[in-house]
């Protein structure tokens, strides 16, 4: 990928300069929908013996130094389990810890208010979401990181929605700071449940925050609270305040969910020599020992409920202390936890990830190794898959959509068909009819193959550089934003009945009129 150009580079009629009159000429032709299964073989960097010792230091830290809860419905519900408590901090048996963990399921679906995008988390799948949280926007036209505001958010939402390879509407792409932050989940979810039909996910912020999305994903689905509770719909995420310690508000969601049996996913947030030990596999017992014990609280809370182990293992730069991401060292952190989430039986969720500021050249390897990295270590869940920059401080709808061909790339790579040995596969009679001194392209074995038989892609310019010169020699970032403002020109929300639409709306004005969540705890 190329990087960005400067502000100072000459300008052509191709450039920034001619977005505007450029826009909606070429079409975005991208992949159908589908739940895309990871057919490699995971990369286990631990030998046998490293693995056995992994598990004994992750088990040596619930057991031996322990956790600390800081909600105590969590500690009392943890003291009468068996676990040893002194005060916050919780120790466990090594025996207990594996008995619940062994209660989760190894795979699951949620089922989000269009029964078409279902989804398996689990059983072989690996999955994208959008960018996550950030504060802060940028794109090409703007030029500059700026606070995030509900119509970058909306907008945000609207690529989610628009690609097939984002599978998941994790949390705001990008923190509407503009709205009061006591009514922000009740506006941002109500523009996710109207403007996409995927995956809900739901801050755990506190128990107004949880209860409002609940209800809301409820009333989207059009489902009675019995229906809603037979079977996931719905996930939260929570991080731990590593080193070792789960907070009230974030412990309270994981509760409340874990007793409406939706997906849980817990995690830790541990980044090599600043909240975890400088050493990967140091890193990475901790990382495993935080979110195990998060498992074990949801599995006596209600067992058999849905749980996902998350890793956000990396490291800082030794030089600023800022988090560092696509590095070497993180890849092997994510290839490490998921042969550890392998030996729990637990399905995992990693990222795709980077630090750079904008959409250039490292933000692209950098993300590409965070992605590889998933592939490699048997991820389920990827979070931050399309549209991350500067370690998530900001959102970017360019680096959405390259991140999005590069989605796509890797979904084709996934696909069997590529590696098919069969007679028609293999094509010997097609090698033996063009022979020593002709060429393929007029075989009618070409001739029958040539429009699926290679990945296309919708944003990637394979033109020489004399002809993509001529063309404007526009950018892959000016491509992309080219491409963002066609979408929105020409997005339509999915269908919703319009009786629903009007609960949600009757819903969302009675908590504010309520005064909707506590913005301290």
């Amino acid at each position: 990928m190329e990087d960005t150009p400067a502000p100072t580079r000459k300008r052509r009629s191709g450039g920034r300069a001619g977005l505007a009159s450029r826009r909606g000429t070429a079409a975005i032709e991208q992949m159908p929908w589908r739940l895309p299964l990871n057919i490699d073989r995971p990369t286990e960097p631990l030998p046998e013996e490293g693995m056995a010792r992994m598990h004994d230091a992750t088990m040596r830290i619930l057991e031996e130094i322990g956790i600390e809860f800081l909600h105590p419905d969590a500690v009392k519900i943890l003291r009468e389990a068996g676990c040893t408590v002194n005060s916050e901090n919780v120790r466990m048996d090594r025996d207990l810890v594996m008995h619940y963990v062994g209660l989760a399921p190894d795979h699951f679906t949620l089922t989000p208010r269009n029964p078409d995008k279902t989804i398996t988390i689990g059983k072989g799948h690996i999955l994208f979401g959008n960018v996550s949280s950030p504060p802060n926007y940028w794109d090409l036209e703007i030029g500059s990181k700026v606070s995030g505001n509900r119509e970058q958010c909306r907008n945000l939402l609207k690529l989610t929605q628009y690609f097939n390879c984002i599978h998941f509407a994790g949390g705001y792409p990008v923190e509407p700071v503009d709205i009061h932050a006591s009514v922000r989940h009740l506006d941002v979810l109500y523009d996710k449940l109207t403007l996409t039909d995927k995956v809900m996910h739901a801050y755990s912020l506190g128990p107004e925050r949880v209860e409002d999305v609940v209800e809301m994903v409820r009333i989207a689905g059009g489902l009675s609270h019995e229906e809603f509770e037979a079977s996931p719909r719905m996930y939260t995420n929570i991080n731990s305040t590593s080193p070792l310690k789960h907070d009230w508000p974030m412990l309270d969601g994981w509760m409340r969910l874990a007793r409406r049996r939706q997906g849980l996913v817990v995690t830790p947030f541990t980044l090599a020599g600043a909240m975890a030990p400088v050493t990967m596999a140091g890193a990475v017992a901790q990382s495993l020992a935080e979110g195990l014990a998060a498992v074990v609280l949801a599995q006596i809370i209600s067992p058999g409920v849905p749980c996902v182990i998350g890793t956000f293992t990396s490291n800082v730069d030794m030089k600023s202390g800022a988090p560092a991401f696509g590095t070497p060292e993180y890849m092997r952190a994510t290839q490490m936890t998921g042969q550890m989430a392998r030996y729990y039986r637990l399905p995992m969720r990693s990222s795709g990830v980077c630090a750079a500021n904008v959409p250039d050249g490292q933000a692209m390897w950098e993300t590409e190794h965070s992605l590889w990295a998933a592939i490699q270590s048997g991820t389920n869940m990827v979070y931050h898959a399309a549209g991350w920059l500067e370690g998530g401080l900001i959102a970017s709808p360019e680096k959405f959509i390259m991140d999005c061909e590069v989605l796509q790339q890797m979904q084709r790579y996934l696909e069997p068909e590529i590696c098919d040995t069969s007679d028609d596969g293999l094509a010997l009679d097609a090698i033996e009819e063009v022979g020593p001194n002709g060429h393929f392209f007029g075989t009618q074995h070409t001739q029958d193959r040539y429009t699926t038989a290679f990945y296309q892609p919708f944003l990637s310019d394979w033109k020489n550089y004399e002809a993509w010169e001529v063309a404007g020699g526009v950018w892959t970032a000016e491509r992309a934003h080219t491409m963002y403002k066609r979408i929105l020109a020409d997005f339509e929300e999915p269908p919703m009945d319009e009786g629903i639409r009007e609960e949600l709306q009757s819903f969302v004005a009675k908590r504010k009129e309520e005064g909707g969540a506590p913005t301290d705890f």
